[in-house]
């Protein structure tokens, strides 16, 4: 089994609490990968992994900012980065060397069964993560203040959910 990151939003959680099925936008996931390990002088599979994990949360961002959620397009869907962390069989991951060294290609849709948690920003990150939505692609463009922007946001932890207190945590929103 294989541990990956898919970014999402708050709208693709509802989406996966009611029709029980989650598709990575593109296939896009995130995990530890041998290239990502060989980017790291050091450093233990946990601490390999949470950077795979915070990858997935800037994507997260990227997300945000294309699908307008973090314009405030949509009030009842709070911008907040959200990571779904899943386990899979190694035939349904495929490395992506073309991409940074933690990308890789999930082949179909993660169930709740593949769910390991998930990991969602609470609302105090919210202010944050709408600047940090809007800035990134400024921040991609080499942009130093949309950069400082990003981290404002990436200073908060994202907090962790067990999938079955999913549909609790959706309801509370």
């Amino acid at each position: 089994m294989v541990r990956v990151y898919v970014p999402a939003t708050i709208g693709m959680l509802r989406h996966l609490v009611d029709e029980g099925q989650l598709t990575p936008v593109r296939g896009t996931a995130f995990s530890l990968t041998p290239a990502l390990r060989e980017a790291y002088v050091s450093g233990s599979t946990e601490e390999l992994e949470y950077a795979a994990l915070l990858d997935a949360a800037r994507a997260s961002l990227r997300l945000l900012g294309a699908d307008g959620e973090g314009a405030g397009a949509d009030e009842k869907e709070p911008p907040r980065r959200v990571v779904v962390a899943a386990e899979l069989d190694e035939s349904a991951v495929s490395v992506r060397p073309d991409l940074d060294s933690a990308v890789v290609r999930v082949s179909g849709s993660l169930t709740m069964d593949d769910i390991a948690a998930v990991h969602v920003d609470s609302a105090d990150a919210e202010q944050a993560v709408h600047a940090a939505a809007e800035a990134i692609d400024r921040a991609d463009l080499g942009d130093l203040d949309a950069e400082f922007v990003l981290g404002e946001a990436e200073d908060h932890e994202l907090a962790w959910y067990a999938p079955q207190e999913l549909p609790f945590f959706l309801e509370l929103m």
